[in-house]
């Protein structure tokens, strides 16, 4: 026995960084829809980047460890405990075998990601081991998890696990919560939206001029919503109906991660981690790469308001951004 699932939560899946190179091929990247917070979690427990973590969707999962496993719960704050102690989060935790954590309502934020030393050894499929669930494969037989279903984990977890936090453990200073160990320190919390609301960066997209004045001047002043009708596939917006003044016919391309499309509906839709390979809907923006992290934080009814920016701010943006995670990643690699 390695992982076993009780209560598989909202929407729990096993990704990693995604499938990269098929999308000519109409196979998607999927993967982490926050992959800031999905590298973190990794680099809590001594993981490389790659590593495949469970991603919990606003209501967590209920799972039994069969063997001592060196676990992090990180990205968005989820209620987290085991039998009647708090399970701490966004930092390695030593739990032992028999275990049961359960992860209850995120209270911030709306995905968090559970890695685990060694990383969740479901199979490989086309070089990645994310779950696609519109393609059914990838992860645990191409869905969400379910009751009763085993999550296979490193051979070695016991003594990865050990070897771990025993490196972890030789400065001191380490806590105890119960049967759980741990570490004082955490790591911070690097996309969690503002309780208000995101401002996200966009740039204007390659239809944007089709859309009359009005549409254009709504999409970068109004406040948006996120609609219940949003998944990993994509986010709908709320808001203003956004009109073309010129409704000229468009042939399909290519679309990619952070694509705002436009429906005859005039409803936009962000289109997200598991999103269609190409498209026929005006683009009226591209949300900026830095920022689709904390856009895969926020669950239905969050609110977003866009600022726009040009191509430059937004490779600048990305560059910071990959600057930061880098740093705080080296910070914790150090305690190992």
């Amino acid at each position: 026995m390695s992982v076993r699932v009780m209560r598989p939560g909202l929407l729990s899946t096993v990704q990693d960084l995604g499938r990269f190179g098929l999308q000519h091929l109409g196979i998607v990247a999927c993967g982490a829809m926050d992959t800031l917070s999905h590298r973190l979690a990794n680099a809590l427990v001594g993981n490389p980047d790659e590593a495949a973590t469970l991603e919990c969707t606003v209501l967590g999962p209920e799972l039994i460890f069969g063997r001592d496993s060196l676990v992090a719960l990180y990205g968005a704050e989820f209620s987290a405990r085991t039998a009647s102690t708090p399970f701490p989060l966004n930092r390695p935790v030593l739990v032992p075998a028999g275990t049961t954590l359960t992860v209850g309502p995120a209270i911030r934020g709306a995905r968090a990601y559970l890695a685990i030393a060694g990383g969740f050894q479901a199979p490989l499929v086309l070089g990645s081991r994310s779950t696609y669930v519109p393609g059914q494969f990838g992860g645990l037989q191409g869905r969400a998890l379910k009751a009763g279903d085993q999550l296979p984990t490193a051979p070695d977890l016991v003594e990865q696990s050990a070897a771990r936090f025993a490196r972890l453990g030789r400065r001191g200073g380490g806590i105890v919560r119960g049967a759980l160990r741990s570490v004082r320190w955490s790591a911070p919390a690097l996309s969690l939206p503002d309780r208000r609301g995101a401002t996200l960066r966009a740039l204007e997209g390659r239809h944007h001029a089709q859309f009359d004045a009005a549409s254009r001047a709504a999409f970068f002043e109004s406040p948006w919503r996120v609609s219940p009708d949003s998944n990993r596939m994509g986010y709908r917006l709320l808001g203003p109906k956004l009109v073309r003044a010129r409704p000229v016919e468009i042939l399909s391309e290519p679309t990619c991660l952070g694509t705002v499309q436009v429906p005859n509906d005039g409803t936009p839709i962000v289109l997200m981690a598991d999103h269609q390979t190409t498209g026929g809907y005006p683009k009226i923006a591209e949300i900026a790469g830095a920022d689709i992290p904390e856009l895969a934080q926020l669950a239905p009814g969050g609110e977003i308001r866009f600022i726009k920016c040009t191509l430059e701010e937004a490779e600048d943006a990305r560059r910071a951004a990959s600057a930061l995670t880098a740093a705080v990643c080296r910070s914790i690699a150090w305690e190992y």
